[in-house]
């Protein structure tokens, strides 16, 4: 059983930076194998995609030139570096995990494990 857990989030204003993490564990994971992906859902809305890792990195348009996702095989962890944030951006991100992506990287139904989410709103 994988767990991921995400950290990071805050209250940043508009035109900030954060850097969200995500811890894998157990250690004992082949992490490298994973297909890692963020999403947000927001108040009232649907979760939906921001950015994946796997072979190469893919991003939402919404966020494309502002967040840059990356990861460390070597401890578990994948980032989220988000510049430029603008209140659209508030949501609670979730860091999702997949061995075999069942189906696009673009759907939540396609990964197989979620951490618990990490909240970040921007202030105008």
């Amino acid at each position: 059983q994988v767990q991921l857990v995400e950290s990071g989030g805050g209250l940043v204003q508009a035109g900030g930076s954060l850097r969200l993490s995500c811890a894998a564990s157990p250690r004992t994971l082949t992490f490298s194998g994973y297909a890692m992906g963020w999403f947000r859902q927001a108040p009232g809305k649907e979760r939906e995609f921001v950015a994946a890792i796997i072979s190469s990195s893919l991003y939402a348009d919404s966020v494309r030139g502002r967040f840059t996702i990356s990861r460390d095989n070597a401890k578990n962890m994948v980032y989220l570096q988000m510049n430029s944030l603008e209140p659209e951006d508030t949501a609670v991100y979730y860091c999702a995990a997949a061995q075999s992506l069942r189906g696009s990287y673009f759907y939540t139904f396609a990964y197989d494990y979620w951490g618990q989410g990490t909240q970040v709103t921007v202030s105008s």
